[in-house]
């Protein structure tokens, strides 16, 4: 990804970060570019997480991800990408983002990835 990709994103101090709460954010509207074909990736964002004391900010966090609309970047790249930007934004407990994306060619394709901070234990 570019490097300054991340620098849209903005952060708030958490409310409760005595507490450990789960936020889940669904983007079913997120796109992206295959650099292979051209061809442009539907899918839905599923971003889950615990926070510690930042959160990101909602409308950034929309403007950060439609900078992939033009962004030639395989399903795997794009998706670890963003857990890594939103990971250093934050610093959570833990997040995990599950990307659903729609079938191209009867074939439908899924990505998982998560990040944990050492010995936490999170509620997924």
């Amino acid at each position: 990804m570019p490097d300054n990709f991340a620098d849209i994103l903005e952060s708030f101090d958490n409310p409760y970060p005595d507490r450990d709460y789960v936020i889940e954010t669904v983007c079913p509207e997120f796109t992206s570019v295959c650099p292979k074909t051209g061809h442009p990736d539907f899918g839905t964002l599923t971003i889950t997480y615990v926070p510690d004391q930042q959160c990101f900010e909602l409308k950034s966090l929309k403007l950060y991800l439609e900078r992939f609309r033009n962004h030639g970047a395989f399903y795997e790249n794009v998706t670890n990408s963003i857990l890594d930007d939103l990971v250093e934004l934050t610093r959570p407990r833990a997040m995990k983002i599950h990307a659903a994306y729609t079938a191209r060619g009867g074939i439908r394709t899924n990505v998982l990835t998560q990040f944990i901070a050492e010995g936490f234990q999170p509620p997924w």
